[in-house]
Formats: C-alpha cells, sequence, structure tokens
C-alpha cells in the first residue's frame, strides 16, 4: 500500500512559479510521476522519475518544469517556471509499484487527490 498526499497548488499570473510537492509513504515505489488534467481534456504527463534516478518530462513543459525528489523526507517535487495558461489544470501525483514506463498512467496504481494549479493571463 501507498499514501500519496499533493500540496503546493494555487494561482499565479502567467509567468509565475509555483512548486509542488508529493508526501509519500508504505510500500517499495518503482517510479513516480506527475499528470495533470484540464476540463474537458485528457489526462496527461508531465513528468515522473523513477527509483533509480531515471526520468522525463512532456515536452509542452520541457525547460519549464522540473522533477526531483528529497530521498530523506519521501517527498517528490514538481518545480514549474514560466507558467502559462495552458498549465491550468488539476495536478495529481501517482505513484507505481509494477513498472518502469514513467508516463504511461494506466502503470500507476496509486494517486493522490490532486491539487488545483491556475494560471491567470
Amino acid at each position: 500500500q501507498v499514501q500519496l498526499v499533493e500540496s503546493g497548488g494555487g494561482s499565479v499570473q502567467s509567468g509565475g512559479s509555483l512548486r509542488l510537492s508529493c508526501a509519500a509513504s508504505g510500500d517499495t515505489i518503482n517510479m513516480m510521476g506527475w499528470f495533470r488534467q484540464a476540463p474537458g481534456n485528457e489526462r496527461e504527463g508531465v513528468a515522473a522519475l523513477d527509483r533509480f534516478g531515471t526520468w522525463t518530462v512532456a515536452e509542452s513543459v520541457k525547460g519549464r518544469f522540473t522533477i526531483s525528489q528529497d530521498s530523506a523526507k519521501n517527498t517528490l517535487y514538481l518545480q514549474m517556471n514560466s507558467l502559462k495558461p495552458e498549465d491550468t489544470g488539476m495536478y495529481y501525483c501517482a505513484a507505481s509499484t509494477v513498472s518502469f514506463r514513467l508516463l504511461v498512467s494506466s502503470l500507476y496504481n496509486y494517486w493522490g487527490q490532486g491539487t488545483q494549479v491556475t494560471v491567470s493571463s
């Protein structure tokens, strides 16, 4: 069993920054990632890393978002810079105990409740 709790969402103007956090507890995790979903849109993979340090980010956020982990605190972070209105959505932290395919959402078997990010123009 894995429990995930996200925090750090909020409202910001275009060009601003936010840092999302995800506190994890429970069983050994193979990979963790961030996904987002805007109303009417499909869920989109944003960034992810595995327990060996391999990471990836979506093309839409490359150069602006950075994923990292504090192993001592079992916490995953998503640093979001140069935010755009199209980044608006509900952001979910997810964890997988069964896969290393970083941005395949169907392979994540644990999900947090989400934190809202709103970017205004």
